[in-house]
């Protein structure tokens, strides 16, 4: 079965999706959409009718375009992958979840980390005997782009549409992981700042989530030098990726000679940058995604619901600032 696609959207991450769809012998994209711009392509179309012609339709235009075209697609009977978040505010978030079509059967919402490496690691090391319970979580995932030529000009530095951006596009992948192991956190704490003086949106936050028995810190940032580091600290055990080393360290009872505590060995040890992680979680997801269209299957509503959740965590915290 070869899948026929149509596509919103053009740019950015739209051309990162567009690359992927081209290089799969399961996908034809049959149409790339957008409202008013002639687009040098053979494939562009300005009559959004059209797209209703293929298999799948991807939404990968600016966020706060997302729940209209949701809302176009009501009556479309094939499968839909939708870029995060899936809305931009409570009210239209309150209106998705009353569309019935949108049951998470057929819908897709791209949280693409779900796929990654670092998932698999939390998969694998969570509560494991190696970590033992988890007792702390710190994410830092941060880059210069805020100090670019063009950055003040771009999207992600208009504070008057997209003051969140980073929040939006960055913070609730890992946000998105948090509430796939542990749940939604009984408190969250959001604290964003404009560090570079370029353009009027936040270049920099950090999410505190309090659960039961451990906190996580997850810092993003457009205003620092490249850094992609982690620290899980747990009972028995930690794990560190830094330098773009991944390393786990066990047992806790580790002593030297004089009989006090020391630091755990290494039990394991790999390369890992967060980075192309991110690239890679991104053709896993849509492998996925495709998959089941190709064998005619639903997705687990868990899927649906995790993404939702997160989307109201995002969005709530928003509305708090």
């Amino acid at each position: 079965m070869v899948v026929t696609i149509g596509i919103i959207g053009y740019r950015n991450h739209a051309q990162r999706l567009i690359s992927l769809i081209d290089d799969d012998s399961r996908c034809n994209l049959n149409y790339i959409f957008h409202p008013n711009k002639k687009i040098e392509d053979d494939r562009a179309t300005n009559n959004f009718s059209l797209l209703f012609e293929c298999d799948v339709i991807i939404i990968a235009s600016p966020n706060k375009t997302h729940y209209d075209y949701l809302k176009k697609l009501e009556s479309f009977s094939g499968y839909v992958f939708c870029e995060k978040p899936p809305v931009v505010n409570l009210n239209e978030l309150n209106k998705l979840k009353k569309m019935l079509k949108f049951n998470g059967k057929k819908l897709f919402f791209n949280f693409n980390y779900r796929f990654s490496e670092l998932n698999n690691i939390l998969k694998k090391y969570v509560n494991s005997k190696e970590i033992g319970d988890i007792v702390y979580i710190e994410i830092i995932a941060s880059q210069g782009l805020a100090f670019k030529q063009n950055y003040s000009k771009s999207w992600r530095a208009d504070g008057m549409n997209n003051k969140f951006n980073l929040l939006d596009t960055v913070t609730i992948h890992y946000l998105d992981l948090m509430n796939h192991y542990f749940g939604t956190s009984k408190n969250q704490f959001y604290f964003p700042k404009l560090i570079s003086k370029n353009g009027t949106s936040f270049d920099t936050g950090q999410l505190l989530l309090e659960y039961e028995k451990f906190n996580v810190s997850i810092i993003n940032s457009y205003s620092t030098p490249f850094i992609g580091e982690l620290s899980i600290i747990g009972t028995n055990g930690y794990i560190s990726i830094r330098n773009q080393v991944l390393e786990v360290h066990t047992p806790r009872d580790t002593f030297d000679k004089n009989n006090f505590f020391t630091s755990p060995p290494i039990c394991f040890t790999q390369k890992f940058n967060m980075q192309d992680d991110y690239k890679s979680s991104l053709k896993n997801s849509f492998d996925f995604f495709i998959s089941h269209v190709v064998n005619e299957k639903e997705f687990d509503i868990s899927l649906y619901v995790t993404s939702l959740n997160t989307t109201q965590s995002i969005l709530e915290l928003r509305s708090e600032i």
